[in-house]
């Protein structure tokens, strides 16, 4: 039997990554809301050397890996490479065998572990992706903020 978008729960995924120094000690933040029972929590972790890129693609990873069943789920990010890449350019890629195109020739993707880790995980939900504007005022994008950077701040002081 095959669920119905209405009869799956909807979950709110809220996220953002950050680097100190591009690359550099890294961090993303989660906020996890499920609107029907009025939960909410809060998620972070870190890498001692990464990229800004690939904390954004982590932080939309861990918040899918936490659902524990098939949901309806809106990822909003300030991130329009991880939105644009979800919806416009993974097909191409996977048809591609994980390879964009350069002028006449195709070479392999940035973060490719990361965007079949993405990939599998979009497959197992209904996702939308809502881009916002990062550091205007979105409180749900600047408090993911906050914990990405205290998740860098803590990668760039356990790695020495």
């Amino acid at each position: 039997m095959t669920s119905t978008a209405s009869s799956l729960p909807f979950v709110q995924v809220f996220t953002d990554g950050a680097c100190r120094g591009n690359p550099g000690p890294g961090g993303w933040g989660v906020i996890l809301r499920h609107p029907a029972s009025s939960t909410e929590k809060e998620f972070s972790g870190g890498h001692p050397m990464t990229t800004n890129n690939q904390m954004e693609l982590q932080a939309v990873i861990e918040g899918l890996k936490l659902l524990t069943r098939k949901s309806r789920v809106e990822v909003v990010t300030d991130s329009t490479y991880v939105a644009k890449g979800s919806k416009e350019w993974l097909p191409g890629w996977k048809r591609n065998g994980w390879k964009r195109k350069d002028g006449n020739k195709l070479v392999p993707i940035k973060n490719e572990s990361q965007w079949i880790s993405l990939d599998a995980l979009l497959t197992k939900h209904q996702v939308t992706f809502k881009l916002v504007p990062g550091h205007a005022g979105h409180p749900e994008n600047e408090r993911c903020d906050v914990l990405a950077v205290a998740a860098a701040e803590q990668a760039r002081y356990s790695s020495t």
